[in-house]
């Protein structure tokens, strides 16, 4: 770190207060008390909108920008300092007045398949009940296993569970990294591979938030800096961000550098899962923003804009 910034006396990182959530703001602060020592670092523990509101589907109530808005209300206020947040639930804009500091190394990004009694998606039997709380997931699972039903299912990894223990799903899908950074990786049936189940926009990476008047603090955050990762998010971002992404449509970006190329897939389907498009292009890395927004171009070529206009109504997204 340069001389000229002096090391902050504190830090605090604004979190939900979800255990998955605690979990990815410790170690973001184990990461922090590791480059700087000297530097008090502490976790600000918030319940969002997005974490009360559970009887309703989050493309019902406003999206995952629900997880957000109270933490970054928090970074105005300067009650904390930093923001640490799953990627895909991050709005694909970030607001005037915020930056995204830092994207950490990816975990795991793919799905899982999580049941007590089958192996796979391939072994549930015609009219069993998956459990999923995404429109991505569910668009993908429509659209290749059309026998099965799919329910929502909302809360926390530990409440996921415990319905699908109850009987109250056959399977639920969830998101790989929650539950190998919580320990619960015996809970895996199995993974989904991206022609499966292709991920969400930035699953699996953390972003860091600051205030865009802070930039101590983004260059304090640049060691947790992952580049790779960053690329890979910052071309499924892009793509999103042309095509209106949030969760209220059904989408998926995936990017992954292999061999020093960037290889980016992405989809738009109908939450049905009647309709979808995808396509695939690969490039240099360090150019992932714009080969994201031409993937975009190529998906609406394939018809993606009609697709989600078809989705519109009156009172805004099904």
């Amino acid at each position: 770190m340069p001389n000229s910034l002096l090391l902050p006396q504190k830090i605090t990182i604004a979190s939900r207060e979800s255990l998955l959530a605690m979990w990815q703001a410790k170690h973001i602060k184990s990461r922090l008390n590791e480059l700087y020592p000297q530097t008090e670092v502490s976790i600000l523990g918030m319940t969002t909108r997005g974490d009360q509101i559970l009887d309703q589907s989050l493309s019902k109530i406003g999206g995952k920008g629900l997880f957000i808005k109270e933490l970054e209300q928090a970074l105005e206020e300067g009650r904390a300092d930093i923001a640490v947040h799953s990627m895909k639930d991050m709005p694909m804009n970030v607001p005037e007045g915020f930056r995204l500091a830092a994207i950490t190394e990816r975990e795991d990004p793919r799905d899982a398949f999580v049941s007590n009694q089958y192996t796979g998606l391939n072994d549930l039997p015609e009219g069993s009940i998956v459990g999923t709380s995404s429109l991505r997931r569910e668009s993908q699972l429509r659209a290749q296993f059309p026998h099965l039903q799919v329910h929502p299912l909302r809360g926390n990894v530990q409440t996921r569970l415990r319905k699908l223990d109850e009987g109250q799903y056959a399977a639920i899908i969830l998101a790989a990294a929650g539950l190998k950074r919580l320990e619960l990786s015996h809970r895996i049936t199995a993974l989904l591979t991206p022609e499966q189940s292709l991920p969400a926009v930035g699953q699996g990476a953390l972003g860091i938030e600051c205030r865009d008047d802070r930039p101590d603090l983004f260059e304090l955050l640049q060691p947790l800096h992952h580049a790779q990762t960053a690329h890979c998010v910052e071309a499924e971002r892009a793509m999103s961000r042309v095509l209106g992404g949030s969760c209220q449509v059904p989408l998926g970006a995936f990017a992954e550098i292999i061999e020093d190329e960037l290889r980016l897939r992405g989809f738009v389907a109908h939450p049905d899962g009647t309709r979808m498009v995808s396509d695939k292009l690969s490039g240099q890395p360090e150019n992932g923003i714009a080969l994201g927004q031409q993937l975009a171009e190529m998906l609406i070529k394939h018809g993606a804009d009609k697709i989600l206009t078809s989705i519109v109504t009156e009172d805004g997204w099904k």
